[in-house]
């Protein structure tokens, strides 16, 4: 079996030094909102490249206090992309507001830019690219969209911590960059973790607010906040495995070239395009090829863990049925939930099982092509 992460091969590397750290932490007796999330915060906005960054308990908390933060609710709408995990919308349901879908980029799966200016309506307030599988958005064409008609942008880099857009790092361009630190993200927590990104002190404070009942002072609560504090454990171990994600991202980039050199040779595979002036950090690898549902049964069938991100667009979603998109409002989106296939991808992934994987996709496309005829 060749799985579509393993997180057991990463602990293996990094065991000792995060028992040693949760241990410490373990007999500190300090376990909420202690010295690891303030510095794991610290060293977050060092390397991002932001003034602030606040922790929360995770991403889909990190995209619903942004929002929050901004003042985005009822009455209002966000433009963002239908191909994203359900968390991108759930956040703005949760505020009250409406998700306003748009169409990718065939190429890239995200949010296509010349798409944007269409759907803005008096209603509009904010724009949500994703980053979808840490490939960067194009960011100067959707923050010059946001600057000519006075919206927010919120950025979903929840799987594109390290990602690079010109030079500068996803969550910089926005008014608030999201990220999340689940197990199976290029940075990831034991647990559950999340974090805003953010340049502006009065949002930051806000944003501290929020994640902790509407209170800056004890039991003095402003506004409804919730709570969304990062442990001390997570932020611990969050900070152990800091250190090492450009190296993962590195080697993630390789593993992603290889894969291209082994289906450089077969035209039934489009590999993964990145954007001129992009650092995709390929948080999935992510093909499209004929057969998919055919060819997914397959793989399994041989042992090899590839997935399906994400077989149906949120306008198809029965939480959006209130929106009435029917089949055809989002024709490239609903194109690419059809092929596309996420194949094993993590850092310690070897050289030999990236050559059985797409030994056995190549086969299996083969054999569906077969019976397809038959």
């Amino acid at each position: 079996m060749i799985p579509i992460f393993n997180s057991k091969r990463q602990y293996d590397q990094i065991g000792a030094e995060v028992e040693q750290k949760v241990c410490e932490v373990l007999r500190s007796g300090c376990y909420i909102l202690g010295p690891n999330v303030k510095a794991l915060e610290e060293e977050l906005a060092k390397y991002i490249g932001c003034n602030y960054t606040v922790a929360l308990n995770s991403g889909t908390d990190a995209l619903h206090v942004a929002l929050r933060a901004l003042d985005i609710g009822a009455g209002d709408e966000v433009i963002t992309t239908a191909f994203t995990f359900v968390a991108t919308a759930e956040a703005i349901g949760m505020v009250g507001a409406k998700p306003v879908f748009v169409d990718i980029d065939p190429d890239t799966f995200n949010i296509d830019p010349s798409k944007i200016e269409e759907a803005i309506t008096p209603n509009t307030k904010a724009i949500i690219p994703v980053h979808l599988y840490g490939q960067p958005c194009d960011m100067d064409a959707i923050m010059a969209i946001a600057k000519r008609h006075n919206l927010k942008v919120v950025e979903d880099c929840c799987q594109a911590i390290g990602s690079l857009y010109k030079g500068k790092m996803v969550g910089t361009f926005g008014d608030i960059g999201c990220y999340s630190f689940y197990p199976t993200k290029n940075l990831g927590t034991m647990g559950d973790g999340g974090l805003c990104t953010v340049n502006d002190e009065k949002l930051k404070d806000r944003l501290i607010a929020l994640r902790n009942h509407g209170s800056m002072v004890r039991y003095h609560n402003d506004e409804l906040g919730l709570n969304s504090r990062l442990d001390e454990i997570q932020a611990a171990i969050l900070r152990v495995k800091a250190r090492y994600v450009d190296e993962w991202n590195s080697k993630r980039r390789q593993k992603a070239a290889y894969y291209n050199k082994l289906f450089a040779g077969c035209s039934d595979i489009q590999t993964p395009k990145e954007l001129d002036n992009t650092y995709c950090v390929y948080h999935q690898y992510t093909v499209k090829i004929p057969n998919r549902d055919e060819v997914h049964k397959m793989l399994t069938e041989n042992g090899i863990g590839a997935m399906l991100y994400y077989p149906i667009p949120l306008h198809f979603q029965k939480v959006n049925a209130w929106l009435g998109m029917g089949k055809g409002s989002l024709p490239v989106t609903e194109k690419n939930t059809e092929c596309v296939i996420s194949l094993p991808m993590f850092p310690e992934l070897t050289s030999e099982e990236q050559e059985i994987v797409a030994k056995t996709l190549i086969s299996c496309i083969e054999k569906s092509k077969s019976t397809a005829c038959c």
